[in-house]
């Protein structure tokens, strides 16, 4: 898990290349297809999971199974001939991705990220050069945190002014899918201290990727160090953000924390699927159970129960927050009067917060009850159970729960808005 991964060769990456493949894989009408796309290669991902996780193998031809159906071209605008899917069928879209493989789903979070940032920051030129590649397949991955600093927040990576163009330099930790990407989007910090986003082919000269990952759980979203290594930049690759908008609260934080919430419901559907299997196939009833089988014992059923209960409350309250977020995008595109623009983003922020809390407590505890379906062998390392659970807890670190509970709290009790940062 400490391979250095070289770039790819220019015939791989070319400069030039503005899409993976050579035809637009999406369009306007694609909706319908998409949902179906996604459901079936969420059961398609489901078949070997256990395996690519247990051996470490990268989801390479699983991402491009998801590429390949347009799905990373979901939010691209219609004015730019994609479908523009709202955030209620995203979240079903991923949903199902991770309830199949949640590390393909995460990989493609960073992606919709940048796609928003493209939306709301980007030039006309950008919009159009990016959104085309997008159509044609194009993966956009994150390289944003970093170690050390004070805050998580903190970096030291640059974009300077030199006398040979834009250079960048610097080191991210946490590059998610970045080994499987097209494009890297790297948050650095310009000459005069602003933070900018960075579009750069992954193949350019002076970018190192390492493959060193290594958490405990999502073991396959390659989300290992990045170097930039006097990178050189293009002007047209650089979306600037002056300190009004960092200031001015828009839908996109509230938009990317529900997207990483489906994966914690998407979890916690998986482990129903498996203790239901071991149920059937793996439990053995204790002989004073008075059943003949695990799937008839009370106490098997309220675990399975319990289970589903809690899994079906963490969706549906992932899908309120979806709703309330397209909401918010409803009134922020429609010309809404600020103050109801500002409500509205303010109640989609908090909805996926309550969100949050519950998705996350249905995946953690999900994952715990399997091993109340049967018996020590369920812990056995061929059944890989407890995958599970190592992807939801490496997982629900990502935004702390605790700040989620207080955020949600003090807007009901003091009618206080949540804060403008990433998480919100």
């Amino acid at each position: 898990m400490s391979l250095n991964m070289t770039p790819p060769t220019p015939a791989e990456a070319p400069e030039d290349r503005n899409g993976r493949f050579a035809e637009p894989v999406a369009g306007r009408d694609s909706r319908d297809d998409l949902l179906a796309a996604a459901r079936d290669i969420g059961a398609r991902l489901a078949v070997d999971a256990s395996v690519r996780d247990k051996e470490r193998i990268l989801p390479h031809d699983e991402l491009n199974w998801v590429l390949q159906a347009g799905i990373a071209a979901a939010r691209v605008p219609k004015t730019h001939g994609g479908p523009e899917l709202n955030y209620t069928d995203l979240a079903r879209i991923s949903i199902l991705l991770a309830k199949g493989d949640p590390n393909v789903a995460q990989i493609l979070i960073p992606h919709f990220t940048s796609v928003e940032r493209i939306r709301l920051t980007g030039t006309p030129h950008q919009q159009a050069r990016y959104f085309q590649g997008l159509l044609r397949g194009d993966l956009i991955s994150g390289a944003t945190g970093e170690l050390g600093g004070k805050f998580v927040s903190d970096m030291t990576t640059r974009l300077s002014n030199t006398p040979r163009g834009l250079r960048l330099s610097g080191q991210k930790f946490y590059s998610t899918g970045g080994l499987m990407a097209d494009r890297l989007r790297v948050t650095a910090k310009d000459d005069s201290g602003d933070t900018v986003s960075v579009f750069v082919p992954r193949g350019r000269a002076g970018i190192v990727q390492h493959d060193n990952w290594d958490g405990m759980g999502q073991r396959l979203t390659a989300s290992g160090t990045t170097e930039f290594l006097d990178v050189a930049v293009a002007e047209d690759e650089v979306m600037f953000y002056s300190g009004e908008e960092r200031k001015k609260r828009n839908y996109q934080p509230a938009a990317t924390q529900m997207l990483h919430s489906t994966i914690e419901v998407g979890i916690a559907l998986a482990v129903l699927d498996d203790a239901v299997a071991w149920a059937h196939r793996g439990a053995r009833p204790r002989a004073d159970s008075g059943v003949q089988r695990s799937v008839d014992d009370p106490y098997v059923q309220h675990t399975i129960g319990n289970i589903i209960a809690n899994a079906h409350a963490a969706e549906a309250a992932l899908l309120r927050a979806a709703a309330l977020v397209d909401t918010a995008v409803a009134a922020w595109y429609g010309n809404a009067a600020a103050d109801e623009l500002e409500q509205r983003l303010i109640e989609g922020s908090i909805a996926v917060a309550e969100a949050k809390i519950v998705c996350n407590g249905a995946a953690l505890r999900a994952a715990e009850l399997i091993y109340e379906v049967g018996g020590s062998s369920a812990t056995l390392r061929e059944n890989n159970f407890d995958r599970h659970w190592r992807n939801a807890r490496t997982h629900t670190t990502h935004d702390p729960i605790n700040h989620r509970y207080r955020v949600v709290g003090n807007y009901y009790l003091n009618q206080t808005p949540p804060p403008i940062t990433m998480y919100d």
